[in-house]
């Protein structure tokens, strides 16, 4: 069979039952266009969390409180009180592969101006907080060691609070803001870096950590030990130096009894990048459950057809027909069944998730692998479930597919 004959064939038999034909492309469509979207969110999701993980620091080694433990019985991660602004300064002292270091605690407060307020997180911290969580000031300046020392009630805004409080057009420099019923004079104000949820950098106050110490949490210690390594090769390294020296300064023999937990940047961003991709595979998985259900509906029309078509077949055997000629013809109606299916699939899916993206906030992200595998899916559908339908037409007998009613 020439080819142009065997397209001609095919774009007949397609075109002759429009609405079963449409109804079987449908069936792809929406098993496309389903892992598509749910991909390109599961991408977009993946790329956002990364993002914002970058984006709370370089090179960054994080000490938080442990598990305190009574009678063998753990109080759950972060119950043990036992970090101190001491022990920031012994590792930026005695550990030389740390470039930068910060302690800081933080509570959410009510924080008012005159008829307004906003409910945000407060961090106490020091100067090198700005280098630990690549922070910087858009106006004014951020906190500074004479403001540590002298337990300054001064107070650096993230835009959001800004907005929240005084309004885009407002200067806030200069004004006092309300914390704990404690008056502070905002001093700056920091660069917008986007997020969103309860770390979103954009919605928090920022005060000298000696002054959250005594007005705010009432006590010694830190919630946060903020270390940035020298470069992403020592970060093990240093890592292991900042445990050998919090053990023997909190006097424990072992890191199985340690009072502190510490996880850098990497391990938070493989363990979200892990997650991410594993959601991304089960909305996959689940979209593809519609893949499957089309490709059950190309099997039920191709077989229709071969069943309707049974005396064509014995018609065109009998006037010489290979079995290969007939598996084509069947095979290429499948095939472009996939294939159109395909086209409008994809484009659909990058539409459900630009609505997604601009409508809904949903971050996503169509990748060109995405598009790729789609188009493949849908090649191998039309050749796995059509196979059988033209592997029962090329078998027909011809002399029994003339008699056929």
């Amino acid at each position: 069979m020439k080819f142009n004959d065997l397209i001609q064939e095919t774009y007949a038999a397609i075109v002759v039952n429009k609405a079963r034909s449409g109804l079987t492309i449908l069936g792809i469509v929406i098993g496309i266009g389903s892992v598509i979207a749910l991909t390109a969110v599961g991408q977009g999701a993946q790329n956002s969390i990364t993002s914002s993980v970058q984006s709370i620091g370089s090179n960054l080694i994080m000490v938080q409180n442990g598990a305190q433990r009574t009678a063998g019985v753990s109080a759950g991660f972060g119950s043990a009180q036992s970090l101190k602004l001491s022990d920031a300064d012994a590792i930026r002292k005695e550990l030389t592969l740390a470039s930068a270091v910060s302690a800081e605690v933080s509570k959410r407060y009510q924080i008012t101006t005159p008829g307004k307020n906003t409910n945000t997180q407060v961090v106490g911290t020091t100067p090198d907080y700005a280098s630990t969580r690549n922070v910087e000031t858009d106006e004014g300046l951020f906190i500074t060691s004479q403001n540590v020392e002298s337990n300054a009630k001064v107070a650096v805004l993230g835009p959001t609070v800004r907005d929240d409080l005084f309004g885009e057009d407002t200067d806030p420099i200069g004004q006092t803001i309300r914390i704990n019923k404690i008056d502070f004079k905002v001093i700056g104000v920091t660069k917008a870096k986007g997020g969103s949820g309860f770390s979103n950098q954009d919605d928090m106050v920022y005060v000298p950590i000696s002054t959250a110490q005594k007005f705010l949490t009432g006590d010694e210690y830190v919630s946060t030990i903020s270390v940035q390594a020298q470069s992403q090769e020592v970060m093990t390294q240093l890592q292991d130096d900042i445990t050998n020296l919090l053990l023997d300064r909190h006097n424990k023999s072992d890191a199985t009894q340690a009072d502190f937990s510490i996880m850098n940047q990497t391990d938070i961003a493989s363990s979200a990048s892990s997650i991410t991709s594993t959601l991304t595979l089960l909305l996959g998985a689940i979209a593809g459950i519609s893949l499957l259900v089309g490709g059950i509906g190309i099997m039920n029309m191709m077989i229709t057809s071969v069943t309707e078509r049974t005396r064509e077949i014995g018609l065109r055997k009998a006037i010489g027909a290979k079995r290969i000629d007939i598996s084509l013809q069947f095979l290429a109606e499948a095939i472009t069944l996939t294939f159109i299916g395909g086209v409008i699939g994809t484009a659909s899916g990058w539409l459900i998730s630009l609505i997604a993206s601009s409508f809904f906030g949903l971050a996503s992200k169509v990748t060109l692998s995405s598009v790729l595998l789609a188009f493949g899916v849908s090649a191998g559908i039309g050749i796995v479930f059509g196979f059988y339908p033209a592997r029962k037409a090329a078998g027909l007998n011809p002399i029994e597919a003339l008699r056929f009613e």
